[in-house]
């Protein structure tokens, strides 16, 4: 009997001990980490706002019910230099985080990747500086002239329809406001 315990229970209990330990230690580890991580993101997604949106002088966020699937959140430049579009769109690879600044004319000033998990060298290239620009200076109207890149049509699309629901995001916006 004495040999069964030793054998069998005395290890699982000591596996046991070792889970409960390491089990509170990450629970520890992610109380004191997660509002550092959440403050970082929230500072990473204030500058890239920055960026998108130059001449605004800080934003605001707007409460629009029934926005198209991609758009996630919009904000309004306090100054009424134009709105920040939070996207998300499924590329290729998974979920593409997108942003896009446009000015109160309905004008793209720019776009900018947050986050992808896009194929590298192929849908990865949404993220570029040579694919994204193409959207600087469009409006709903001219958005058809932005080319996809071959070989990563899926991500390309997927980039420009999250685009289009930013337009239709304006538009509501827009329509809110009269």
């Amino acid at each position: 009997m004495k040999k069964s315990f030793n054998e069998i229970i005395k290890p699982v209990l000591v596996l046991v001990c070792i889970c409960l330990v390491v089990t509170a230690l990450l629970a520890y580890i992610n109380s004191v980490t997660s509002p550092i991580i959440a403050k970082a993101e929230q500072k990473k997604t204030e500058q890239a706002m920055s960026e998108v949106l130059a001449d605004a002088d800080g934003f605001d966020k707007l409460e629009i019910e029934n926005l198209p699937d991609r758009v996630t959140e919009v904000y309004s430049a306090t100054n009424g230099s134009g709105y920040v579009f939070m996207l998300t769109t499924k590329g290729y690879g998974g979920d593409m985080k997108l942003i896009c600044g446009m000015k109160a004319n309905g004008t793209i000033e720019q776009c900018k990747t947050l986050s992808h998990s896009e194929t590298s060298g192929l849908g990865s290239k949404t993220a570029e500086d040579a694919y994204r620009n193409q959207y600087s200076g469009k409006s709903s109207d001219t958005l058809s002239e932005v080319d996809a890149i071959t070989g990563a049509t899926i991500s390309s699309t997927a980039y420009k329809n999250a685009i289009e629901d930013a337009f239709k995001a304006y538009n509501m916006v827009k329509e809110a406001e009269k």
